[in-house]
């Protein structure tokens, strides 16, 4: 029943408009030829794909690039249904329409437990749930890159545009020369016929346009022919020759600079400033104050020649900080806080199976422990920034943004003007990891350009700033207890955590309208506890919503990132308390989960789970599925200098189809770092309202000398695709923290890990 309360509060509170509306079919994705960008000598057949002069193909890329080869894997699927080769596929900014929103991330949002929800035989109410929230998200439309969701979501409309496509221009080929379609070869983009008549696509793209193809088909599976091949990355060029556009690389006729200082307290104000000694710095025209907006903290911004002048100048103003009136925030006092509530309240169940409290009651022992871990900061490489411009009424924003819709809307609200009003620009994004979910940056940019006469400003912020003002991944806190019974055996699991709610927190600041007073249950809490694939007798396992009032978002593999640690690391104390085996025990409880099994199983293969290590040296496992991808990890680990050195880590995945491989590989070689990093350094304390942490020397990074080889092995699968850029992040911190206990005995349940 609270399932169902949840499901109907996201879908809308008007039953029967909900319910008449529901029975309408799903809005298609093709789209119309008009959304496309029109430029002399293409012609666009459909809402995705054009056909330039030469042949070459042209896909209107509604996802942005921040080094996950997005770019790459989306031209992938055109390229393969249009035969043509991938270097053919050239790529323009996606517009505003609903058909580029992101359908998969929102009904991914669905609290279901996979094993529940996987394949075709899924019971009604899930169906139902994906039907409504699928249709949901096909009206709002929201274009976010997130959620290891692109090639999900891209799988079936971008093929199906690309076939499409396809249809028309045989069928032009064929109307031209009056010979049936089936008698007609593609290779390359040429079409021929056996009478010897050729063309390419683009003496074709005329004739197709307009034309609706009765009989699309999708090229079947054994007839990819690079679909699942490795491919070199689109962007890696550019990237290595200084070619690349990303945000801080917008450079144009006039433009001006300008440097951030908010206030170090978070949710603080500025009391009073003396700003003549700033401004009367060589190079620096003027300060702009600036409120609390998108959920920034509210601070000025000193604009001037270069972006030298202007961090010289923004230092030099003298400014009087004022707390937040609800005072200052202390994350030893949030700690204490969550503890409290997790001991207090019950929480909301958001998956049960038989009776945890009574198995716990009648148990021959029962074990239980509490884990933590902290607020993370993002760290991304290129630091927030946004270039605007405002003049004549209109307003253009150059942005590294994966919410292109949301940094449009918020252009308009600060500028005063119509969402039609504002020209957008992605550039590439110098790392994402959910940071550029915000648009804080895009709307102080704004702000900032309103007061420059017409002129472009490059807003940026310092590494300082950009650590000391993030949307931080939340603290959370769990209490995990598990019924023994007199066999030894563990017939169930109960988990409670506590954590604030990240998903209303960002509704509010980007979509308003549609947030509200009373937060309904976020999955992105719970995820990673509630859909565990063990085979416990008896499961419950529910989360206690939090608002502690720091500024939170999302983080690479979200709640995932926090919740595989305590939940892979009780599974190996449990292993530990019965005296099995990990990896045994483990594959116990997974008789009724074949592809987790044979994840785990492809995972200890390769790392020779059970062959002996050099003294000093101990293994560790985890398993865990997020975002329609299974990963199992094995780190090898020792100790050095009394600090953890970590020296391979096996990956094993399946991640459902693979576009490209080369890029899974690439994302989980990353993920493993990042996630290593944030194990091992990665920590945020607030102390009297401001973050503590300022920079790389005091939030440290995994440094090359300290990274592990990692392998990626990838199980084949006909299953449609899984996401690639989190699913690597949340099994390396319990492997690592599991293959620690194995070596020193000792179990951490805290991050980050001790020495």
């Amino acid at each position: 029943m609270k399932r169902r309360t949840w499901i109907l509060s996201a879908l809308g509170a008007t039953g029967a408009l909900v319910v008449g509306w529901s029975v309408l079919p799903a809005r298609s994705r093709l789209g119309s030829p008009a959304l496309m960008l029109p430029t002399e000598g293409d012609v666009a057949l459909n809402g995705w794909v054009k056909i330039a002069g030469d042949g070459s193909v042209i896909l209107a890329m509604p996802r942005s690039e921040m080094g996950q080869g997005v770019h790459t894997g989306l031209a992938m699927l055109v390229a393969e249904e249009l035969d043509v080769p991938l270097k053919k596929v050239r790529l323009e900014q996606a517009g505003s329409d609903s058909i580029y929103g992101n359908v998969s991330m929102l009904v991914a949002s669905l609290p279901f437990h996979p094993l529940d929800s996987e394949g075709q035989e899924k019971p009604a109410k899930i169906k139902i749930g994906e039907w409504m929230v699928g249709k949901i998200a096909r009206e709002l439309g929201i274009n976010a890159t997130g959620g290891s969701s692109s090639i999900a979501d891209a799988w079936e409309p971008l093929r199906t545009a690309a076939a499409t496509a396809r249809a028309s221009l045989l069928g032009a080929a064929a109307a031209q020369w009056s010979v049936p379609v089936t008698e007609l070869n593609v290779k390359d983009g040429v079409v021929s016929h056996a009478s010897g008549k050729s063309a390419h696509y683009g003496e074709l793209a005329k004739a197709a346009a307009g034309t609706a193809p009765a009989n699309v088909r999708l090229k079947e599976r054994k007839d990819w022919t690079l679909i699942g091949k490795p491919s070199p990355r689109s962007d890696i060029p550019p990237k290595t020759n200084g070619g690349a556009v990303f945000g801080l690389d917008v450079r144009l006729p006039g433009m001006l600079y300008a440097s951030v200082r908010q206030c170090p307290m978070l949710g603080g104000t500025v009391g009073s400033l003396d700003a003549k000694a700033a401004l009367a710095m060589p190079g620096v025209e003027k300060l702009v104050a600036l409120d609390a907006m998108a959920g920034s903290t509210a601070g000025f911004a000193v604009v001037g020649k270069t972006t030298w002048h202007t961090r010289q100048a923004v230092q030099a103003v003298e400014v009087q900080w004022q707390q937040r009136a609800a005072g200052a925030l202390d994350t030893q006092r949030i700690e204490e806080a969550m503890l409290g509530k997790l001991a207090t309240e019950e929480g909301f169940a958001f998956y049960e199976k038989g009776d945890a409290v009574k198995a716990e009651a009648s148990a021959a022992r029962v074990v239980e422990a509490t884990y933590k871990a902290p607020y993370l900061a993002h760290a991304t490489m290129e630091p927030m920034n946004c270039t605007a411009q405002v003049k004549d009424g209109k307003v253009e924003v150059w942005a590294p943004t994966q919410v292109p819709g949301f940094a449009q809307a918020v252009a308009a609200k600060v500028a005063g003007v119509d969402v039609d009003k504002v020209t957008l620009h992605v550039t590439l994004l110098g790392g994402g990891f959910g940071r550029r979910l915000e648009v804080d940056s895009v709307a102080q940019a704004v702000r900032v350009a309103m007061e420059c006469g017409g002129r472009p400003v490059q807003l940026a912020w310092s590494r300082e700033e950009d650590t000391t003002h993030d949307f931080y991944r939340p603290m959370n806190v769990a209490q995990l207890h598990a019924a023994v019974d007199a066999q030894g055996q563990v017939n169930s699991l109960r988990i409670k955590s506590a954590g604030d709610a990240i998903t209303p927190r960002w509704m509010a600041r980007g979509l308003p309208a549609l947030s509200g007073p009373i937060d309904t249950p976020d999955k992105t809490a719970a995820e990673g506890l509630f859909d565990l694939p063990y085979g416990f007798a008896h499961q419950h396992m529910a989360h206690v919503a939090t608002r502690m009032d720091v500024p939170i978002g999302f983080w690479r593999s979200v709640g995932h990132s926090h919740n595989a640690f305590f939940s892979e690391s009780f599974v190996d104390e449990l292993a530990a308390e019965t005296k099995q085996d990990p990896l045994e025990f483990r594959r116990a409880l997974l008789k009724d989960a074949p592809r987790y099994l044979a994840v785990l199983n492809l995972a200890a293969e390769k790392a020779q789970w059970s062959s002996k290590l050099p003294a000093g040296r101990a293994r560790g496992i985890a398993l865990h599925e997020s975002f329609g991808t299974i990963v199992a990890e094995v780190a090898e680990v020792s100790m050095k200098d009394g600090k953890p050195r970590v020296h391979r880590v096996v990956c094993a995945v399946d991640c459902g189809t693979v576009v490209n491989p080369a890029t899974v590989a690439q994302q989980m070689e990353s993920a493993v770092i990042f996630g290593l990093t944030a194990a091992l350094y990665g920590k945020i304390d607030i102390k009297d309202g401001a973050v503590q942490q300022t920079s790389f020397p005091s939030y440290p990074m995994v440094h090359l000398a300290e990274a592990p080889v990692v392998e990626t092995w990838l199980v084949p699968s006909t299953r449609a695709p899984g996401g690639a850029g989190e699913p690597g992040v949340p099994p390396i911190a319990p492997a690592v923290a599991n293959a620690l206990f194995a070596l020193t005995g000792k179990r951490q349940r805290a991050l980050p890990l001790a020495a």
